[in-house]
């Protein structure tokens, strides 16, 4: 492979903020694997965002780049899988699993996309140094005659559009909305672009904690939510705490600490027991040998969360720590209290209609 953009590349990354700047290029926010594509002739490689292959994961990708790329080219892209009409970030998931036997049947029962946003190689030319506005114009010239699935993402220029997308696309499991300077270079492993998310609160009850690498203290609280059977669901957790405020926690909640049979989780290290319910502590190609024992807590504190978005029946990204709630009972703690996000056909997303 000889490219002007060898692998690894690192993506270029976005940071939080509130709401949609103006004067910017717009894009959804989606919930899949990023991925740096170089292909020079037959050859493809497609990086993660820490540098690693994914080739191996997402086979039926290397024909449709082979299809709907130009002969040598690096682009930017998220990997998606939809199922019922919108991104299921659960299968995806399934894909990252050591044996390749799995990988191509998943490959087959459930395929991939790829959602090309940006460009950083074209032929002979880097185009690290080009505005964005330029490299978009490139990159729509370039994937003009792509076919699924392989997609180029949707973008505007228009403020009220984004607005539009950031309330509608959630439905059909978007993340949020992405915007990018202009006159912005690709600026590999920097947050230079802005990311704007959705953001709720929910009531959940402390459950247990993980304790800290570096000892003794709250790592992160175990979060719960009551289902309609009356039975209390892992769903999460809340992390991101000073290190004198983990210590703090640790003493605060050493009164609840009990023991795991008289714990409605208590089954936890025993497989067959999360077949039948979400408990902490499941088994996970991402956790490895990680140690994912936890401290029992009995399930009577109340804390208020901040969260995005759920994925099916469990908070999709860590939560963030709010407030406590002593005027709420456990007991209240229940999925009805979420909002339920209206539905949004993924097709109309890629199509760039809405």
């Amino acid at each position: 492979m000889d490219l002007p953009v060898m692998p690894p590349v690192k993506p270029m990354l976005a940071k939080s903020v509130r709401a949609i700047p103006p004067g910017m290029q717009y894009e959804a926010k989606w919930d899949g694997f990023r991925a740096i594509v170089h292909r020079d002739g037959d050859e493809v490689v497609i990086g993660s965002r820490t540098g690693k292959p994914l080739t191996r994961y997402f086979p039926e990708l290397v024909p449709a780049v082979l299809e709907s790329l130009p002969p040598r080219c690096v682009i930017d892209g998220e990997i998606v899988l939809a199922h019922g009409g919108r991104l299921d970030f659960d299968r995806l998931s399934e894909r990252i699993h050591p044996a390749e036997s799995r990988v191509r049947t998943l490959a087959e029962r459930t395929p991939a996309s790829l959602v090309a946003f940006d460009v950083l190689a074209l032929d002979d030319l880097s185009l690290l140094d080009t505005p964005q506005a330029d490299r978009r114009t490139v990159l729509e010239a370039a994937l003009a005659g792509a076919v699924p699935p392989v997609h180029l993402a949707p973008a505007t220029t228009d403020r009220e559009v984004a607005r539009r997308w950031f309330d509608r696309y959630e439905g059909a499991g978007l993340d949020g909305i992405v915007a990018k300077p202009l006159d912005l270079s690709y600026r590999p492993d920097t947050r230079a672009m802005f990311k704007i998310k959705h953001e709720r609160t929910a009531d959940c009850v402390v459950a247990g904690y993980r304790e800290h690498k570096s000892g003794p203290v709250v790592g992160s609280l175990l979060l719960g939510l009551y289902d309609d059977a009356g039975a209390l669901q892992h769903v999460g957790v809340c992390a991101s705490f000073p290190m004198k405020r983990r210590a703090e926690l640790a003493e605060e909640l050493a009164p609840l600490r009990t023991s795991a049979a008289e714990h409605p989780w208590g089954a936890w290290a025993n497989a067959e027991a999360h077949e039948g319910a979400r408990l902490p502590g499941a088994p996970s190609r991402w956790s490895g040998k990680k140690d994912m024992s936890w401290v029992p807590l009995r399930p009577e504190r109340v804390c208020e969360v901040s969260y995005d978005h759920m994925e099916g029946d469990r908070f999709r990204h860590t939560t963030q720590f709010r407030r406590w709630r002593p005027d709420r009972t456990p007991s209240g703690c229940t999925y009805g209290q979420l909002e339920e996000v209206v539905r949004y056909d993924l097709s109309e997303v890629l199509s760039g209609t809405a």
